[in-house]
């Protein structure tokens, strides 16, 4: 059996034209690490889950990425993350929204899929379960960037100001990972930081499971990336599975018809990466950009960012 697997650290989160040669060999070396690191799980035989688990984590280790380390501020210069986990082989599920504290808060979504009887958790109590399961702390100080502290106040200059200098990089930026093991299962793990400037206590669609996290083993796992909203409003995540069960349609053609039309026709931009249950894999997005990357066994590992 054959594994396969696919990351991603964002979709339209910067523009071509603001791209340097500097910063892009940065991305591409990002996105090469989580791969490593999810691949070294399948490699040895591990779980889908495991290997999703573990490029998160690795995406939310670097602080180019909006998950972890790299979160943007709320509207209040705090920091609130999202992040979710799904299994297809049961279709567990674990997320937390509007976290702050633990290093990998994908480790804290996990935690809430392992030790709880509960999907989604908020506030002090998913702290607890984050704590009771061992799990590393940091503080302000590692969190904070430079970048996006500037990146809040210029926002916040703008928002002031009534103007809007349509970045979709204010409102973008999620990593996540999908993967199908050698057992052939599958499973989705899903990071954020948000949006930039957001509404202090605005979740959005990363642990929302069907809208940005999905893994199902008949069908395929997801993880979406983009403007969250729209993606909670069309179920992007279950809408492409269930293309595939009740319409008879492939991974490709599911996926690309959930990104190309039903969220770019309703300023939904953004994108996804998704794999079937044979390990196809598919990473379409209708944004100017998506940092993604994707491996299969017996072959080298692809990363890009633009067309």
């Amino acid at each position: 059996m054959r594994y396969s697997l696919a990351v991603h650290g964002g979709a339209g989160t910067i523009l071509k034209t603001n791209m340097t040669p500097e910063k892009e060999a940065a991305y591409h070396a990002g996105l090469r690490r989580a791969l490593d690191a999810g691949e070294t799980v399948l490699r040895a035989g591990g779980s889908a889950l495991d290997a999703v688990t573990a490029s998160v984590c690795a995406l939310e280790d670097e602080p180019l990425f909006n998950a972890g380390r790299g979160a943007v501020f709320t509207d209040q210069g705090e920091q609130e993350m999202d992040a979710a986990v799904m299994d297809g082989r049961d279709r567990r599920a674990g997320t937390v929204a509007s976290i702050f504290g633990p290093k990998n808060p994908v480790l804290a979504a996990r935690a809430v899929m392992e030790h709880t009887v509960h999907v989604t958790m908020t506030g002090p109590n998913a702290l607890a379960v984050a704590r009771k399961a061992g799990l590393e702390f940091a503080g302000k100080d590692y969190f904070f960037t430079q970048a996006r502290w500037d990146a809040l106040q210029e926002t916040l200059r703008l928002k002031k100001a009534g103007e809007d200098d349509g970045d979709p990089a204010r409102r973008h930026g999620t990593v996540g990972a999908v993967a199908r093991d050698q057992d052939g299962n599958l499973a989705a793990a899903t990071s954020t930081g948000g949006w930039t400037g957001k509404a202090a206590g605005r979740i959005g669609d990363t642990p929302v499971i069907g809208a940005g996290t999905f893994a199902d083993n008949a069908t395929c796992a997801v993880s979406g990336t983009g403007h969250g909203e729209i993606f909670m409003r069309w179920t992007a995540a279950s809408e492409i599975a269930a293309r595939m069960r009740h319409a008879g349609e492939s991974l490709e053609q599911a996926a690309r018809h959930v990104v190309m039309v039903d969220l770019k026709e309703n300023d939904g931009s953004g994108g996804v990466i998704a794999i079937d249950r044979d390990g196809n894999i598919t990473l379409p997005f209708n944004s100017e950009g998506m940092y993604r990357g994707s491996v299969r066994s017996g072959e080298q590992p692809q990363t890009a960012i633009y067309r």
